[in-house]
């Protein structure tokens, strides 16, 4: 006797992954999430590939997990595969000290951000 799968939380035709505490603010990263939202995987993974931002590797890597999931777990076709949602969450932030002039101290908070992708088979209409 074991316990029930819960199910599936997404539709049959989406896959998804997720990235955890990325060493980014979430201001930043969804700069970078913007640049993909509602493009096909080809052209997102082109645009993350020539991006100046440094977290676009990590971006990159987690868009490729999540097609990865679609194609191995999901049996979608790689082809027809949209980024329908990219979303940033705040993770934990680490609190810094650094000493000023006239014996204060300033913070400095240092963020981490979670990033989830969530990857669509959008069929194409024969015309």
């Amino acid at each position: 006797m074991g316990k029930q799968a819960t199910p599936r939380a997404l539709p049959e035709n989406e896959a998804k992954a997720v990235a955890r505490m990325l060493r980014v603010s979430p201001q930043k990263l969804n700069l970078v999430a913007q640049l993909i939202r509602g493009k096909k995987v080809e052209t997102a993974l082109a645009d993350l590939q020539f991006s100046r931002k440094r977290i676009a590797v990590d971006v990159k890597k987690c868009l490729e997990s999540a097609i990865a999931n679609a194609e191995n777990n999901h049996d979608l076709d790689v082809d027809d595969l949209v980024v329908s949602q990219a979303f940033v969450g705040k993770a934990l932030v680490l609190k810094r000290f650094h000493a000023r002039a006239r014996g204060r101290g300033a913070r400095i908070l240092k963020p981490f951000s979670n990033l989830t992708i969530v990857v669509r088979e959008v069929r194409a209409e024969a015309a």
